[in-house]
């Protein structure tokens, strides 16, 4: 039985100098079959071991991890959450998880220090204008919280900016989802690790998949480097590899896998105090709870798995931000990295059935996979617990890449790739 946290327990614990401490998860050697595994131990792969075992009985599932436990993509972003998308089938997605998002402190008794903070979204020419409130409007048919900025709001919201851009940059207005913010990300990965655990799900860390055991079309099994799994039912749920493992399954999927960059800051006082986006610079900025500023870049325009990326995407990136904010031109940056994404031609994941029976793919999120961590895993579950696309999830399908029906989230969402 895990014990619960609270005001209660912290007190016990700094009696005894927090030496005492619960582990918060089991990290077991794998056994030989299980009724499901998931492949991916971030936050998509353990939210949907999560839902699997919560909310369709399965308790004999494994989650294996080829590093550590959320040090992939989930611990390798910059814990953006919004759900201002552009189409309808996105939005319904996004505003699924942003909802989850509201209440998962209190249902997994984990503080994932989500941060309401608002989401800015910047334009910077008259076509991004339009865009935008077109963008605001289909927000609005969708139930979502969206508001249109004339410059002189977004100079209330964000007083350092610079209106005029350095020139180049001039800002014409701008977008704003109150209910969109921040949270912590690796919180987010050990908090449903502790509930899965809870629950009995085997979380396998430092467990690399080398193949798949498929007869007659069918999964059968999972080689890893611990050993051969029995199961009938796997979910690849991995950024930045799902090709890889896609073509040891025998297929391939259209996507592109680059690494995207990112950067923080010597820390500062508190100075920003929303998520401010510039889709047609790419480069965003948030400030973290302990004042680093927490800046997004773009990705490479070519394919890699390293995990740095190039130089010149990092350099134009931060020409932009001195620019906006010329207060910024005597930072320091601390540190920089990059994670692998996967992307699709439209700028939007793959969720469903794969073309081997009892395999299943969550993958493809481009730069969207944190924001939609909670609503993914909640509706993957749902598919591979019965075998069939969630309604959400339906318009995500791999399929969709032969029917043309595409959900192009290229520009749209506010920034592109």
């Amino acid at each position: 039985m895990t014990a619960r946290y609270s005001i209660f327990s912290l007190v016990k614990n700094a009696l005894s100098y927090h030496e005492n401490w619960q582990q918060a998860w089991h990290s077991p050697e794998p056994k030989k079959q299980y009724d499901a595994v998931i492949v991916g131990g971030g936050g998509h792969g353990l939210v949907t071991a999560y839902y699997l075992a919560k909310e369709h009985g399965l308790r004999n599932i494994a989650v294996i991890e080829r590093g550590w436990l959320g040090g992939g993509n989930t611990g390798r972003n910059t814990t953006i959450v919004r759900s201002n998308y552009m189409w309808d089938q996105s939005a319904a997605l996004y505003e699924h998880s942003l909802k989850l998002w509201e209440n998962m402190t209190r249902e997994l008794n984990f503080n994932v220090m989500f941060s309401q903070r608002s989401v800015l979204n910047l334009a910077h020419t008259l076509n991004e204008v339009r865009i935008t409130k077109r963008r605001i409007n289909s927000n609005r048919l969708n139930g979502i919280d969206s508001e249109w900025l004339e410059p002189e709001d977004v100079k209330r919201e964000v007083p350092i900016i610079d209106l005029r851009g350095g020139g180049r940059y001039p800002v014409m207005g701008g977008s704003i989802q109150r209910r969109a913010g921040t949270a912590r990300h690796d919180a987010v990965a050990w908090g449903y690790a502790r509930a899965c655990s809870e629950m009995g799900v085997d979380i396998i860390q430092q467990c690399a998949v080398e193949g798949f055991d498929i007869e007659g079309g069918q999964v059968t099994g999972v080689r890893t480097s611990k050993g051969h799994i029995k199961t009938n039912k796997v979910g690849l749920v991995v950024a930045g590899h799902c090709g890889v493992l896609a073509n040891m399954a025998g297929f391939k999927l259209p996507v592109n896998s680059r690494p995207l960059q990112a950067l923080v800051s010597e820390p500062v006082k508190p100075i920003v105090h929303n998520v401010v986006m510039a889709g047609a610079v790419h480069a965003y900025i948030s400030q973290s709870d302990k004042g680093e500023l927490v800046i997004g870049a773009g990705t490479d325009a070519y394919n890699g798995y390293s995990q740095w990326g190039s130089n010149p995407v990092t350099e134009d990136t931060l020409a932009a931000i001195c620019e906006l904010y010329p207060l910024f031109k005597r930072m320091r940056m601390l540190r920089q990295w990059g994670g692998v994404v996967d992307t699709c031609p439209d700028a939007s994941p793959i969720i469903g059935l794969s073309p081997v029976k009892g395999m299943y793919l969550n993958c493809g999120w481009g730069t969207g996979g944190f924001k939609a961590t909670p609503g993914s895993g909640h509706i993957f579950a749902d598919t591979v617990a019965n075998n069939r696309p969630h309604p959400i999830a339906a318009p995500f399908a791999l399929d969709r890449f032969r029917t043309g029906f595409l959900i192009d989230e290229h520009a749209a969402a506010g920034v592109a790739h």
